[in-house]
């Protein structure tokens, strides 16, 4: 088995355990949900239902929340007026703005291949179990995303109707949520 949690993040400290990601139907509880993490957790701003006007404006307050906590806030099609991120978010095959750390999406091992390649510095390996994302969708479950985060010295991130008690029987220490967490 290869090694992981051994990439350095651009600040030199490992990757947060906890992550939150941004979303529509989230949006209303961001504010407390970031200030009830630990801190130094991460946060991924997505707000892909918003406009540019609107969603930069978002970012700006909740990227202001987050760094009051220490959190690490990475920004999903992104460009420079996001100043403040501390990286990007995305697939590792398309061709989008990055700046400081870059965390892949991954859901198979070519994709985890593929963000070794495009340089990640961490892997989102999804959908571990169903979501309100993608409720019938199909899923990688415990002995999958095991499987899976095997083959890489990247620090994986476990994606995909997590919560507390679904981290805890995946046994896996770095998770992120969207529902699960707000």
């Amino acid at each position: 088995m290869l090694a992981r949690y051994n990439v350095p993040v651009t600040t030199g400290q490992p990757l947060p355990l906890l992550w939150l990601l941004s979303d529509a139907r989230n949006d209303a509880r961001l504010e407390d949900a970031l200030a009830r993490l630990p801190a130094g957790s991460g946060f991924v701003f997505r707000h892909y239902h918003l406009d540019d006007s609107a969603r930069l404006d978002r970012f700006r307050t909740l990227a202001r929340a987050a760094k009051a906590r220490d959190h690490l806030v990475i920004v999903a099609r992104g460009d420079e007026r996001f100043a403040g991120a501390d990286g990007t978010y995305g697939s590792p095959f398309a061709e989008a703005w990055r700046t400081g750390l870059f965390l892949a999406t991954a859901h198979n091992a070519d994709e985890i291949e593929a963000a070794e390649t495009a340089g990640a510095g961490g892997i989102f390996l999804s959908p571990v179990f169903p979501s309100r994302s993608h409720p019938d969708g199909a899923t990688l479950g415990s002995i999958g995303f095991n499987l899976l985060a095997q083959h890489t010295a990247l620090p994986v991130i476990a994606l995909g109707g997590m919560t507390p008690e679904r981290a805890d029987e995946l046994g896996w220490p770095r998770w992120g949520a969207i529902d699960g967490l707000s």
